[in-house]
């Protein structure tokens, strides 16, 4: 059975800790990413719509980084949004910024009613880089 590894992005232990899980698990050369939401400092959602979706992108980034990774590792999306058909255009805009030349990683998107006061959040699956 292949090794799992808890990777956690600097600052943030504290947060998984609270609620007992962990940011990303590390199994061989892939990277399970858990869903990450525009969550400020605090733990509190950033209310403004388009910054919630940039700050989930960055916290994203983060674990990524603590495990080697960057966006181009990514192979696999999973999104989930509150208000889909009013929200896409903002995800699609920042989304083509993340991922602006192919290939594209898939990506799947799912219209939920709940997301623990957020509006938005991104899980990913990452092969990690060889060193």
């Amino acid at each position: 059975m292949a090794s799992h590894d808890a990777v956690f992005p600097a600052g943030r232990q504290d947060l998984y800790e609270t609620y007992t899980y962990s940011a990303a698990i590390r199994s061989g050369d892939l990277l399970f990413v858990s869903g990450q939401v525009g969550s400020r400092e605090d733990g509190s959602p950033e209310p403004d719509f388009e910054a919630q979706v940039r700050l989930a992108f960055a916290n994203l980034k983060a674990t990524l980084a603590a495990a080697g990774c960057g966006f181009d590792d990514i192979v696999d999306v999973t999104t989930f949004h509150i208000d889909p058909e009013t929200q896409f255009p903002t995800v699609m805009a920042v989304k083509q910024e993340i991922f602006a030349k192919a290939p594209y990683p898939n990506w799947t998107a799912v219209g939920v009613n709940w997301l623990a006061g957020f509006d938005f959040e991104i899980k990913v699956i990452a092969r990690i880089p060889a060193a």
